[in-house]
């Protein structure tokens, strides 16, 4: 049987649907579609009507928001609903499933979901095509039928035996072409005539699955086949490049290459070869192991240095996120998360890179074929931001780059960080006899063909069986991954481990060990039907691969069992080094690995490097306030804020610099800067910058790479990182080449300008990735080579970019320029790096900026932002010199004179710009600033103040027995990602801390979970739940996996024993709020069944996740949470959700403050409440951030108070210790 239910939010917290319609009438310009009305629909199948009927209210819905129908709802105009592809991930179906299993702890049930559309209004059938084409995206979904369905069960095809091309190895030329473009192959003649041989060579004609893997292992995606392209002749028109490419060619020399071929890898790499030859490029972890760029470092751990590894690695995922924004943005996030997550460290920060189109761009004129800019760029940054978010990884800085090349192909960068204790890592050559364990999601058929690139012509029955050539990505899954490697005894066990991505089984397994015997039998599966071709290059995230020892399996699967994981045994390594996978008890893949090593046939090619050309920015106007008010609403240069501002910035409790500084949050910075990830305190933190300028490189590649280095490099070390201490990793992105000489001499000036910048800086580019493929017709993207510098130093010496009071002197630090090459000379640069070293060091720089894109102008103006500071120029600059790009220029605000460097001014208390002979209102400017990207990313809402609510409830009775070191448990549910924060807080506050993970992958599972959770209850005096996204955050609404959970009897038995008779307290934060509420415990004290009366945390208004620091005042005290706090104090504090806004009717209102239950509000700078969004950043009603139960003994709030520490946040002002752990933990001693 299939039951349906049909939801719908209720009118005021439509914010989807009205922000859905708003769109269709301004972007599409459909003025006569009077509403829409948006409804998901669920299909429920293998459970019984009473089970079905408790879950409406719980799982599916929540009554204070949602109506429920039974029914489609009878509409005037047209209907029509949506569903997932089949074989596409829907979190919000696989959510509700899992709900249903932790309430009935039973089977998981079958579950499909559905939006539903009514279209209200008098639309045209071209109309309602419009509105169709923009809500469905034919690559992940399509119209799904209005009609009831009989069974959500699948008929799968009985795969057939793979098939063996017989006859191939008797193709002549003309056959083997005619065979590529059958196959839909990426491979070229010379690399498939390369296969002919070796087949011959074997004396047997090959299978599908053989010729499809060796497609994708000699991808360029896989094996760089462009940047390993031989280069013969190389011309070169431009003087100052020719004599950059001399300069190579006698490195190759000096370094005894020259039998080694010339290639675009060859230069890309070289530079790190000579500086670790001289002597300069220092710590590097090598190893045969394929993770992320590694170095050695020391990392201070309660005040004692140990040794610890670094990582870094960035990604691109292009033209997944062009056809597919969501799911190809997610799953670059979470392919750049899992290179150093195989090398055993735990990332924790990342930055988003981004290369996009005009998104002002009205929608009618979009090319044909490709999704809108808006479309784009806003549907991915939810992408991306959902899974970093939801696996609980900070983002420390989002830019994106505007050209109008990135219509051709977006381009989707995401750079991430990492460590771990040395000692937690063992690399060892796995053995003859170890075994392969698979670990983490199932198999589909993901993104089957995408390293290749090879998209075959959807039709309806193409359709129709499940496929997803761009995957969903499913977070929570890669969560426990890093939870798994972040533990000792797991990683210790692990001799090798490789991440699942293009290729699938055959490249992530096959390239652990030279010998292999993979069981594709074993390989877990999303679903039937697979045949050994799919499961051998799949490539559904979220899996590893680990080597270990045939004794430590049992045990390691133990361990991974404990974290939720699946863990299976699928391959051996062998003796023979061959290639050998087996399905159904048929060999389908036997190839030597000296064939497939070989990377296919040697590729030649001639280059010639046209002479390149000038680029000057050109603002409008000519006096300094017409350039400036030009220039401030860039695309370059304006607010990114409304776009930054939904990635989790804080998670981790490690963040040393906010995104945007300054008590307003402004400015934005130099850097990303956050602290190691270690078990207790550090001061150890790194910093990663970005550079490159797409106008400037298309004009002159080399120049442009070579400025890239140097600006990644200024940025850092204005961060208060030094330049001696730094690595690059570099993100190349450039048209597809063919075969035309000129196309292929952008990425050799570009790389050539960039080995100059290593050899001039003496720092090394120790990674990169490549993307050759930025073309659509006869579009191109800019040429692009995006520089990234990272580097270990201590958070005490950070600093951050917006100025920190008037009257402070204002100083440039500029390098001499280079005549001949017009960039800053490479001694004057690294001269001035030292200088701010040092002066940095002796504590007298307060504010520093690297100067860019829009010259000294933009800096002095970005600086002052934050804290709402002017500045009044003194030195002689001409306007045009105000503009002038200067890469490698600092300006620094100074506490004392400064001993070097040029004096431009002072900072004022007056919030102008004085400067060229015009007094500009920077409020005017900032406007112009803040407006120019707003109708594509918006975050300003002004709003009223409102009452400051002053209470107090009786406090509840000390306990009867006290407890020195309270105990308190903090469940861990799949989703959530706080726990380490919290867990971290309670210990420092002086608790014993102990983390449950609740285990859901089998009916068993969830019943023993739900016992240790009874046991760990009764044994514990604090409940703490932690936030995240469990469930991630559906079915269309957050926490109610853990509702589910503690709805179950004996756990809700627990939870009154604790908190009725044995005097226990709770504590709820953010997603823990969110399950207090629907739990009844937050404004009850006690488990109840919700009602639509009751309060509720629902959808930000402004409709998406918002993260940044927050001003909240205590409003009432009574609570021992609060006991530390006094009515009136006020804190800093981090916040990030999509979900809190706190909302009641009034009534309720009333009784909450009546009890003195309002525990905290949302406050501005002036400490007043108030519903601007700007400072209420989800629309809470009263400004309501927390409350607690009516005798105090619960508390929830939204507010991340666990996201503390010295040296967090440094650029923003404000108290960030709110002491509620210390107030719960002290209740109990007595």
């Amino acid at each position: 049987m299939v039951y349906r239910i049909y939801v719908e939010k209720k009118p005021g917290f439509d914010v989807e649907a009205e922000g859905l319609r708003s769109e269709l009438v301004s972007l599409l310009g459909i003025k006569e579609l009077a509403g829409l009305r948006l409804l998901n629909r669920y299909d429920v199948e293998g459970i019984d009507e009473a089970l079905f009927n408790q879950c409406v209210n719980t799982v599916f819905s929540e009554p204070p928001v949602d109506r429920t129908y039974s029914e489609l709802p009878e509409a005037d105009g047209v209907s029509f609903a949506v569903e997932y592809l089949p074989g596409q991930f829907d979190q919000r179906a696989d959510s509700a499933a899992e709900c249903i299993q932790l309430i009935s702890q039973g089977e998981r049930p079958l579950v499909r979901s559905a939006r539903v559309y009514l279209l209200e209004g008098k639309l045209t059938d071209e109309q309602v095509a419009e509105i169709k084409k923009y809500v469905i995206n034919p690559v992940e979904a399509r119209e799904a039928s209005l009609d009831t369905k009989t069974t959500l069960k699948m008929e799968y095809a009985v795969p057939t035996a793979v098939a063996v091309l017989d006859g191939f190895n008797e193709l002549d030329e003309e056959g083997l072409k005619k065979f590529i473009e059958d196959k839909g192959l990426a491979m070229d003649l010379g690399d498939i005539k390369f296969c002919q041989e070796y087949f011959r060579s074997e004396k047997r004609d090959p299978t599908i699955t053989e010729i499809k893997m060796i497609d994708t292992y000699w991808s360029d995606h896989c094996r760089h086949t462009t940047f390993g392209t031989i280069l013969n002749n190389v011309q070169i028109d431009d003087e100052v490049v020719q004599e950059a490419f001399d300069r190579y060619m006698a490195m190759r020399e000096d370094l005894n290459r020259t039998e080694k071929p010339r290639c675009m890898m060859d230069l890309a790499t070289i530079g790190a070869k000579e500086l670790k030859k001289q002597g300069i490029l220092k710590n590097l972890d090598e190893s045969e192991e394929i993770n992320a760029c590694t170095v050695k470092i020391k990392c201070d751990v309660n005040g004692k240095d140990e040794d610890w590894l670094f990582l870094f690695k960035n990604e691109t995922h292009n033209h997944p996120t062009e056809i597919e924004p969501f799911g190809g943005a997610a799953t670059c996030i979470g392919g750049a998360i899992r290179d150093p997550l195989s090398g055993r460290s735990y990332v924790y920060q990342a930055m988003r890179v981004t290369g996009a189109g005009d998104p002002l761009v009205p929608v009618s004129e979009t090319i044909s074929g490709k999704l809108p800019q808006r479309k784009l760029v806003t549907t991915a940054a939810a992408g991306y931001s959902s899974y970093g978010n939801q696996i609980g990884l900070a983002t420390g800085q989002v830019d994106e780059i505007y050209h109008p090349g990135y219509v051709a192909k977006r381009m989707e960068i995401g750079a991430v960080v990492g460590a771990t204790p040395a000692s937690h890592v063992r690399r060892e050559c796995p053995a003859p006899g170890d075994v392969i364990v698979l670990l983490g999601g199932r198999t589909g058929r993901d993104g089957i063909g995408g390293a290749t690139g090879s998209s075959k012509a959807h039709n309806h029955e193409s359709l129709e069986s499940c496929g997803a050539e761009v995957q969903k990505g499913n977070a929570p899954i890669e969560r426990k991954l890093q939870r798994l490697f972040r533990r000792e005894d797991a990683c210790k066990m692990i001799k090798r481990c490789n991440d699942f991505g293009a290729g699938g089984v055959s490249v992530a397994i096959g390239e652990l060990a030279d010998g292999l015997y993979i069981d594709l039998n074993k390989v877990t599966k999303k679903y039937e039907g697979l045949d050994g071709t799919e499961l051998a290059i799949s490539e559904s995230q979220e899996r590893m691969a680990v080597a270990l020892a045939p004794e430590d399996v049992d045990k390691f699967i133990a361990l991974a069992n404990e974290e939720n994981l699946e863990a299976t045994p699928v391959a051996k390594v062998t003796e023979e080094k061959r290639l050998n996978m087996v399905w159904n008890g048929v060999s389908i893949v036997n190839i030597s690995r000296e064939f497939l090593n070989s990377n296919g046939a040697e590729k030649h090619q001639d280059v010639h490097v046209e002479k390149m050309s000038v680029w000057q920015p050109q603002w409008k106007g000519v006096t300094f306030s017409q350039k400036m008010k030009d220039m401030v609403g860039d695309l370059n240069v304006c607010s990114e804020k409304g776009l930054s501002e939904r990635f989790d910035s804080t998670i981790g409790a490690a963040t040393v610099l906010m995104p945007f500084g300054g008590a307003y949050q402004l400015t934005p910075q130099n850097a990303m800067v956050a602290k190691l990830p270690v078990d207790g305190e550090t001061t150890t933190c790194s910093g990663m910058a970005w550079g490159y300028n797409p106008y400037l490189m298309s004009a002159d590649q080399y120049r442009g790479a070579r400025l890239a280095v140097v600006e990644s490099v200024t940025k850092l070390v204005a961060a208060g990182f030094r330049y001696e201490d730094a690595y690059l990793t570099f993100q190349e992105y450039f048209e597809r080449l063919g075969n035309k000489p000129e196309r292929w001499g952008k990425p050799l000036a570009a790389l050539l300008g960039a080995l100059d910048a290593q050899m001039g800086l003496g720092i090394a580019s120790i990674g990169g990735k490549d993307s050759m493929s930025g073309s659509f017709e006869d579009l191109d993207v800019p040429p692009t080579l995006v520089s990234f510098a990272t580097a270990i130093g201590k958070a005490n010496k950070v600093v951050s970019a917006e100025f920190k009071k008037p009257e402070s002197t204002v100083v440039l630090l500029r390098p001499l320029i280079d005549e001949k090459t017009g960039c800053p000379d490479f001694s004057s640069l690294r001269a001035n790096y030292k200088i701010v070293e040092q002066m940095m060091e002796q504590g007298i720089v307060v504010a520093a900026s690297s100067v860019g894109f829009g010259g000294i102008a933009e800096a002095l103006f970005k600086m002052g932002l934050g804290n709402h500071i002017g500045f009044k120029m003194q030195a002689d600059i001409t306007t045009s010199q105000m503009f002038a790009p200067m890469y490698g220029a600092m300006i620094l605000e100074m506490v004392s004179d400064a001993p070097a460097g040029e004096l431009l001014g002072v900072t004022t208390k007056e919030y102008q710009f004085q400067a060229c002979g015009d007094t500009l209102d920077m409020a005017e400017l900032q406007e112009i600033w803040e407006s120019k990207l707003e109708p594509v990313y918006p975050y300003r809402k002004a709003g009223p103040t409102v009452e400051k609510i002053n209470g107090s409830l009786i406090a509840p009775a000390a306990p009867k027995v006290g407890v020195a070191k309270p105990k308190v448990i903090i469940p861990v549910f799949p989703g959530t990602n706080c726990e380490y924060d919290t867990a971290k807080a309670f210990a420092r506050a002086g608790a014993e801390p102990q983390i449950l993970v609740i285990r859901n992958l089998t009916p068993n599972d969830v019943t023993e979970s739900c016992a240790a959770l009874v046991k760990a209850i009764n044994e514990s005096q604090i409940v703490m739940l932690p936030g995240g996204f469990s469930g991630g955050d559906e079915p269309d609404g957050s926490a109610k996996f853990i509702a589910s959970f503690f709805r179950s009897p004996a756990v809700t038995e627990a939870v009154r024993e604790l908190l009725q008779k044995r005097d226990g307290l709770m504590l709820g934060i953010c997603n823990g709020f969110q399950a207090l509420i629907k739990l009844g415990l937050a404004q009850y004290g006690d488990i109840r069944d919700i009602t639509e009366d009751d309060p509720t945390l629902t959808f930000n208004t402004i409709g998406r996740h918002q993260s940044m620091l927050v001003r909240t005042r205590i409003a009432s005290t009574g609570s021992p949470w609060l006991s530390k706090c006094e009515v009136g104090d006020q804190y800093t504090v981090a916040i990030s959700h999509g979900e809190g806004r706190f909302v009641a009717p009034q009534s309720v209102l009333d009784t909450l403050i009546k009890n003195g239950q309002v525990a905290t509000q949302y406050v501005n700078l002036e400490g007043v409440p108030t519903m601007d969004q700007s400072y209420n950043p989800n629309g809470s009603v009263l400004a309501i951030e927390g409350i607690t139960s009516p005798d105090g003994r619960v508390f929830g709030k939204m507010g991340h108070s666990e996201r503390s520490g010295e040296y967090l946040y440094k650029n923003v002002t404000g108290d960030k210790y709110q002491p509620i752990f210390e107030g719960g933990v002290d209740y109990f001693k007595i």
